[in-house]
């Protein structure tokens, strides 16, 4: 099955054109701003690349956050619109601390005892979920500050990733580290493998945005 895999939820746009678990081709572009402008030609440049047409693809699965409120709904509209456009397509919705997580579940000598996704807010804060040893989150998704993160994993080995990471170790955590994984982005083939997956297991989830916090507003001078 060809499986096309998008995220605009953070500070870039990536896509990636999947058949089964094996990636074909991907596209990742850090930017801040301007996701929703590149996503749909650079989808069109790597289905021409591979010689598909929308018609061949039998799923999508697209990121559902956290992230900024206009990354997450662009990204999920467009993928809510390939629905629409042809409906015996599968799509699903996978949110990017099991995306990252993904790593872990790959490399299992990776994984501590606590294993901590980090995601940027360019705020004080940072989005994070921790998991287990097996991989089971042991706190649902949340937005918290630094120290009080630090507090739930001390006295153990901890492994972190996310791009949330470097910020978060700017300066000494006096915590147990196992493994670090700074990415600068999500990486786009665990999110279209995690979508395939759960296709395997018949547990497509439509996707529904995940957000942490209310979105950002200002009245104009």
């Amino acid at each position: 099955m060809y499986n096309l895999a998008f995220d605009t939820t953070a500070a870039s746009c990536s896509i990636a054109l999947m058949q089964d678990d094996k990636l074909l081709s991907k596209y990742s572009q850090a930017m801040d701003f301007g996701q929703a402008e590149v996503l749909i030609p650079e989808i069109n440049r790597l289905m021409k690349e591979e010689n598909l047409s929308f018609d061949d693809l039998d799923m999508i699965t697209v990121c559902t956050g956290p992230g900024s409120f206009t990354g997450v709904r662009s990204g999920i509209s467009a993928a809510r619109a390939f629905g629409v456009a042809k409906p015996k397509i599968q799509i699903c919705g996978i949110n990017a601390f099991d995306a990252y997580m993904a790593s872990f579940a790959q490399a299992p000598e990776e994984a501590g005892y606590y294993n901590v996704v980090l995601i940027e807010t360019k705020r004080d804060d940072f989005y994070y979920q921790i998991f287990d040893e097996n991989l089971k989150s042991l706190t649902a998704p949340g937005a918290g500050l630094r120290e009080d993160i630090i507090s739930r994993l001390r006295d153990k080995k901890v492994s972190m990733i996310g791009d949330g990471v470097e910020r978060f170790l700017m300066t000494p955590s006096g915590l147990s580290l196992h493994v670090i994984k700074s990415e600068p982005y999500l990486p786009i083939e665990n999110l279209g493998l995690k979508g395939y997956m759960q296709f395997l297991r018949k547990t497509i989830d439509f996707p529904k945005p995940l957000y942490l916090r209310a979105p950002d507003v200002c009245l104009k001078k």
